[in-house]
């Protein structure tokens, strides 16, 4: 026979046990971040760049946006033409399910802006210093309207003055010639002297040209007109000038944000960017 004291301890260790044998079983429920979607209902982000670049530029971006849980890629933009290069996102696009956030840096901008209105999927357009161009508008006649970039000191040269042109073969029906920008303007131009110069070499030294077609070709019909938009202006960009970005982002009603960043803010402010891109992801559906 136990005592009583004995039979109360044996009673409680008993108890004990029951609890934490049903709290093993216990399935925790996710709770999402404030502010966050739960990882399943996030959108996949596209990440489109630009002229100069490449896709490389926004690993900075992905890896933040991968680390907070969501689904990213970012393809070549063949920087060819813009009818082509819209139709070849177009058709990436739709191998992704589900939703998307189509973000786009620079001439990315007026790709997203056309291939995404051949896209069901896309729910949000991010412009990241980017051309959000409307129909029959193109890049040129932007920088036209407003004067101030460091692309050219000369606006009536028929190759802007920072910009090596480099002709192309007429075998496989190329035509034209391809842009570049000047090793020894590139720090200051895509980057508005941020960085190191060894950075900047570096970078200037792997750009992907665009050819003058694509630089010159009008927008078609543009996607921010029934898509809702974020925009980040750079204010210290030195290829497309901060006024053009405002009056860009103000025209397509986008949420807008700016920041003392040169041209390639993706590069040098990546956290910016990946903040203003899941903004835009939270009210993707």
């Amino acid at each position: 026979m136990f005592s009583t004291s004995k039979r109360m301890r044996r009673a409680l260790l008993t108890t004990l046990a029951a609890t934490l044998g049903t709290a093993a079983v216990v399935t925790p429920v996710a709770t999402a971040a404030p502010g966050h979607q739960p990882a399943k209902h996030r959108p996949t982000v596209v990440l489109v760049h630009g002229a100069w670049a490449d896709a490389a530029g926004w690993n900075g971006v992905v890896k933040r946006l991968q680390a907070d849980g969501y689904k990213v890629t970012a393809p070549a933009n063949p920087l060819r033409g813009l009818a082509s290069d819209s139709a070849y996102l177009a058709a990436y696009l739709k191998t992704i399910p589900g939703p998307v956030v189509l973000v786009g840096h620079s001439y990315g901008g007026a790709v997203v802006t056309n291939a995404a209105t051949q896209s069901s999927n896309v729910k949000a357009l991010v412009y990241v210093a980017g051309f959000a161009l409307d129909k029959d508008e193109s890049g040129n006649e932007m920088f036209a309207k407003f004067p101030g970039s460091h692309l050219t000191d000369d606006p009536a040269a028929p190759v802007p003055t920072a910009l090596n042109a480099v002709p192309l073969p007429p075998a496989g029906g190329n035509t034209g010639v391809d842009l570049y920008i000047k090793p020894d303007k590139f720090r200051d131009v895509f980057l508005s002297n941020r960085l190191t110069t060894s950075t900047a070499a570096s970078l200037a030294a792997t750009q992907r040209p665009i050819s003058a077609q694509a630089a010159g070709d009008a927008s078609g019909t543009p996607a921010w007109k029934t898509i809702p938009s974020w925009y980040l202006v750079s204010s210290k960009d030195h290829v497309i000038p901060p006024a053009a970005e405002r009056y860009m982002a103000k025209r397509a009603g986008s949420h807008t944000v700016e920041v003392n960043a040169p041209h390639a803010v993706h590069v040098t402010d990546p956290d910016v960017v990946t903040r203003l891109v899941e903004r835009a992801a939270s009210h993707a559906h």
